[in-house]
């Protein structure tokens, strides 16, 4: 007898996938909204950004409209290296001087997000993504593109 996980998690994967992709997204895309339109408590708990500042409304339509993107699955890789970018920059701009560690310079959410979605970058949408109806030709994951590595 097989008792290996791996064949259940292998069919479970992609769904997994989608649905860090969509709450993450999502998420991230309620910090745009928050600064730009002043909903779910506003920007650092109230008001707006204000148009076109340096660098919060520029990072605030990141956030939107990267968060939608990434949560509809739309655009995915680019959208998500944009956002994860954003906030590496977030990180080491506005956290990172005030103490070394995110623990120390409240830069957790800002970290947690860069590394996600440098994740949903490299691993791509997963199933359900808006992306994938509109590509041509079947769907590839990692397992089915692996190529064995050339040795010197």
């Amino acid at each position: 007898m097989n008792f290996s996980p791996a064949p259940g998690l292998r069919t479970i994967r992609p769904v997994v996938q989608a649905l860090f992709r969509a709450v993450t997204g999502f998420l991230f895309a309620c910090h745009g909204a928050a600064s730009l339109f002043g909903v779910f408590g506003g920007a650092h708990g109230g008001g707006t950004v204000p148009a076109l500042q340096w660098p919060g409304w520029w990072a605030a339509v990141i956030e939107l409209s990267g968060g939608v993107l990434v949560a509809l699955g739309l655009f995915t890789r680019t959208a998500a290296v944009i956002c994860s970018g954003s906030m590496a920059y977030a990180y080491f701009s506005v956290h990172q001087p005030h103490a070394l560690f995110p623990i120390d310079n409240g830069g957790e959410p800002a970290v947690m997000f860069c590394w996600a979605f440098l994740l949903i970058a490299c691993l791509g949408p997963g199933a359900y993504a808006v992306g994938a109806r509109a590509r041509t030709g079947p769907a590839t994951t990692v397992e089915d593109d692996t190529r064995p590595v050339p040795t010197p």
